[in-house]
């Protein structure tokens, strides 16, 4: 783990300035000082994901003087939402985007990317807190495609999601709430598909926002597929149809 995190106020905010990715920062319950308010005022001007944590819990992560502070490296680079979507455009495609809504499984949201980069898929949407990350098991599940394919980690999917459909992209929405089948539906347009999370599914607020809810039919005994399985499906049918 050593080799992915920095320890201390002052390197962590060297890192910061130096431009590394920086995955989240654990910060002890507390702190307090110059540096402290330092390392504070960066975070919240890049919205890097932070957390107050007992001084236990750092003690157990590195028993060394951390001064109160860890820092985790990301293993990739998060994209911009406002820079990839017009950067898709300009390339005369047109955007299919993946929003994953709190998937926890790391393994599933490798397996997820892999078929999404081989699928065409532009970017994968991600939202900061209460969704599995983007660390070794994930990227080693995908065979690497989360090192080929855009990843963007946003604090509020509700806005990311505002922001699509005002770019012009139609949201869509796999679930079991739905009346349609996957197939009856147009995925030729400018277009984002909303996956659940493996224990609830997609969120209210979500699937208020979307403008299209499909499900995927299930014959069997068991009422649902895995995520990931199922973004497969549907991802193939969309690519099916642009071809």
């Amino acid at each position: 783990m050593r080799e992915k995190t920095i320890y201390g106020i002052r390197p962590v905010i060297e890192a910061i300035k130096s431009g590394k990715e920086i995955d989240k920062i654990m910060i002890q319950k507390g702190l307090r000082g110059e540096g402290f308010h330092q390392l504070h005022t960066l975070i919240r001007e890049l919205e890097i994901p932070m957390q107050f944590v007992p001084i236990e819990k750092l003690n157990k992560i590195y028993r060394q003087n951390h001064q109160g502070v860890i820092a985790f490296i990301s293993e990739i680079t998060y994209q911009k939402l406002e820079q990839v979507i017009p950067f898709t455009y300009e390339q005369g495609k047109t955007p299919l985007i993946l929003v994953l809504d709190h998937l926890t499984d790391v393994r599933n949201l490798g397996a997820i990317a892999r078929t999404a980069e081989c699928a065409g898929v532009d970017l994968i949407v991600i939202p900061e807190k209460g969704s599995a990350q983007v660390g070794p098991d994930a990227i080693k599940t995908s065979a690497g495609a989360l090192y080929k394919l855009p990843v963007c980690r946003v604090a509020s999917l509700r806005e990311a999601i505002l922001f699509m459909k005002n770019s012009g992209l139609s949201i869509f929405a796999a679930t079991e709430k739905a009346r349609n089948s996957y197939t009856t539906a147009s995925y030729t347009q400018p277009m984002a598909l909303i996956m659940g999370s493996e224990d609830t599914g997609i969120s209210e607020e979500c699937l208020k926002l979307s403008d299209e809810l499909v499900m995927i039919p299930v014959h069997g005994e068991i009422e649902s597929l895995n995520v990931s399985v199922a973004t497969g499906v549907i991802l193939y049918e969309v690519l099916r149809q642009r071809i």
